[in-house]
């Protein structure tokens, strides 16, 4: 079964003629500066995520603006601005973010990508409903992300950066079966598992990496709104994961049952207090262990910005989720409840919710 919660939650009327901007580097031309085409995984999860949004902000009365690159046919939610060119994404990004009342931002962390739009949201005297610039910034360092969280005395997996090959030969054999990331990837991009240090050689690409040791359990993300008088956490999502040891996301499913929500909510809050600015949506992703007090559950990555699971959740929720942001990020308690049953979604945000409650008598 599901729980309902809090407060009071502004209604439709509270939010018209509030002017929202909300931008997506993949679909909203952030690709132009990359020299590459918006195509891939990529663009479907990062579309799935702006047009949920903006539908939940248009829903409540907002005036929502977004911006799409001009190499794209497909018809977008809101008022919308196309750009082609790197110099007319940051005009109009920085023009936008100034005129709006709030600016969402969803971009890949690599590569600086989040951080740099964050930072034109500043530059240009917006006022953001995602994560800050500190934020930003630990999460996009997933070795400084660990060392932080394990130094505010958070569970994560062991592991160690890698500066190149020549770092190979200085890793202790107690850590595989592992996982190596990108310290600063976005979803599974460049996330491989390595069983054996003899495979290890192969994938040290000469980039800054992350080694960490596997984890085994449920993978699993909670979100959290986040405000300046309190974090309310949504229900966890399991995570649907490639066989294949690279990872890959497909989807998700939620809620968990009870007791597995209870520990990812617990340890995911303890996260997200520690964070220099968390403002908006942050993701916490997890591994719940076998051990049902949790003892063997890990925190494996911060995402500061929209996730994928927004539409999950989206779907799950009797509120409007994006109204519930907002009223977090303004300083007011959000009355949430959910729906029964389960909800499936795809990594592009397509949902299947199923018509059955939560069968609270399997931990799994």
């Amino acid at each position: 079964m599901i729980r309902a919660t809090i407060g009071v939650l502004g209604s439709r009327v509270a939010l018209n003629h509030m002017r929202v901007f909300v931008y997506e580097f993949v679909s909203g031309g952030g690709m132009w500066s990359t020299g590459n085409a918006p195509l891939g995984s990529l663009l479907s999860e990062g579309r799935a995520m702006a047009q949920s949004i903006v539908a939940d902000f248009e829903d409540c009365g907002a005036d929502v603006w977004s911006m799409l690159d001009t190499r794209l046919v497909e018809s977008s939610k809101g008022q919308v601005e196309r750009v082609g060119s790197a110099e007319q994404e940051r005009d109009a990004f920085l023009r936008l973010t100034a005129a709006a009342d709030w600016t969402v931002v969803i971009a890949p962390e690599f590569e600086g990508n989040l951080l740099r739009r964050c930072q034109w949201v500043l530059e240009a005297g917006g006022r953001m409903l995602s994560p800050g610039p500190g934020t930003v910034a630990l999460a996009s360092d997933k070795q400084k992300t660990a060392d932080h969280l394990a130094v505010h005395g958070i569970r994560v997996p062991s592991g160690m950066r890698l500066a190149g090959p020549s770092s190979v030969s200085n890793v202790p054999l107690a850590l595989f079966p592992a996982v190596i990331k990108p310290l600063d990837g976005c979803g599974s991009r460049g996330v491989q598992r390595v069983d054996r240090a003899v495979q290890l050689g192969a994938l040290v690409d000469g980039t800054p990496q992350r080694l960490e040791r596997f984890i085994p359990g449920l993978p699993a993300s909670l979100a959290v709104l986040c405000g300046p008088n309190s974090h309310v956490p949504l229900p966890a999502c399991e995570q649907i994961l490639s066989g294949d040891g690279r990872f890959s996301y497909l989807g998700g499913r939620t809620p968990l049952p009870t007791l597995l929500d209870e520990r990812a909510q617990k340890h995911a809050l303890l996260a997200v207090r520690t964070l220099p600015d968390p403002l908006g949506y942050v993701g916490v992703d997890l591994v719940l262990g076998t051990d049902l007090d949790g003892r063997d559950d890990h925190v494996i990555e911060i995402n500061p910005r929209l996730t994928t699971s927004y539409a999950g959740l989206r779907a799950l929720c009797r509120a409007n989720l994006a109204a519930a942001m907002l009223a977090v990020a303004e300083g007011q308690v959000p009355a949430l409840s959910w729906h029964d049953g389960v909800v499936e979604f795809s990594a592009d945000g397509r949902v299947n919710a199923i018509d059955r409650t939560v069968d609270e008598s399997t931990d799994r």
